[in-house]
């Protein structure tokens, strides 16, 4: 059965990094690999967000990387990001992937535009009559330079699609307003960073970067937060989210991948460049402090 993940059973979903050969094709031996990875800390594994790239990648080449993925029918969910400022192809995406096995969505904002509540409420709605599956949104003013308003939560918070919302504007108050809009919601942290913070709030998961490098103990620190026991780990915690996030993501991350061994190359599609981290000291002194938990 393709609906076959109660997805509120999944308080961990990783942002999953796309590998890159060193002649910038997808490396889909290394993707099996991190897959792989994500299913033995039993963490729900994010495709095409942000981290993993999926506005640089051609859309042969995101088809092909669901395709690939669905194919190696992973016992954790399935969720693809959705992301653009063109509504018709992203409906067309989104029914393209309606005929994989997978299981949610993340609905990004509209890209540049800047829309308002009654563009934003329109996006939204189309893409969730369009899902199959349970939708999270996405707030991300710092990429989308739009911030989504808690009344557009509340214009959709009957429809039967809408499952989550992703909340990575940093702002604390935010969170709460978007409670107050649509209290049933379930809302993740966008930040590995704010997710103690985000957890004694109310929140119910977190969509990480961290967990790319670190999944085994990215999960148990979002199970810590969530049942309040992080303290003894918040700062070493802090430190090394820092460290991942010193330039744009993904390039710590996947440097530091690299450095692991968990990818072959630490490569990324322009504008982007892994040339941009000029020192791996801190990210290296993070992944010692990381591991040294178990």
């Amino acid at each position: 059965m393709i609906n076959n993940f109660d997805l509120n059973d999944y308080p961990l979903w990783t942002a999953l990094v796309t590998p890159f050969s060193e002649s910038g094709e997808v490396d889909y031996t290394a993707l099996e690999q991190l897959v792989a990875e994500q299913q033995d800390a039993n963490n729900g594994i994010l495709l095409l967000g942000s981290t993993g790239e999926g506005l640089a990648l051609s859309l042969k080449e995101q088809q092909a990387i669901v395709e690939h993925v669905c194919q190696l029918a992973p016992t954790v969910p399935l969720m693809v990001a959705v992301g653009g400022m063109n509504l018709k192809q992203q409906v067309a995406w989104v029914e393209y992937c309606n005929q994989l096995p997978i299981h949610g969505y993340l609905l990004g904002s509209p890209l540049y535009a800047k829309p308002g509540v009654v563009g934003q409420t329109h996006w939204f709605e189309s893409l969730l009559n369009a899902s199959h599956h349970p939708c999270m949104l996405y707030n991300v003013p710092g990429r989308s330079a739009v911030e989504i308003s808690p009344q557009v939560i509340k214009n959709l918070a009957e429809h039967k699609n809408l499952w989550a919302l992703k909340e990575a504007s940093g702002d604390i108050s935010k969170f709460e307003g978007f409670r107050t809009a649509s209290p049933t919601l379930a809302i993740f942290s966008g930040d590995d960073a704010l997710m103690p913070y985000f957890a004694q709030a109310g929140a119910k998961g977190l969509v990480s970067v961290a967990a790319n490098a670190w999944p085994i103990q990215t999960h148990e620190f979002v199970k810590r937060s969530l049942s309040g026991q992080y303290p003894n780990l918040f700062t070493d915690w802090s430190q090394a989210i820092q460290s991942l996030f010193a330039v744009a993501n993904p390039i710590p991350v996947k440097v530091l991948m690299h450095l692991q061994g968990k990818i072959n190359t630490p490569h990324l599609r322009p504008p982007l460049t892994h040339l941009e981290l000029e020192q791996t000291d801190s990210i290296t002194h993070a992944n010692n402090t990381i591991l040294s938990w178990n």
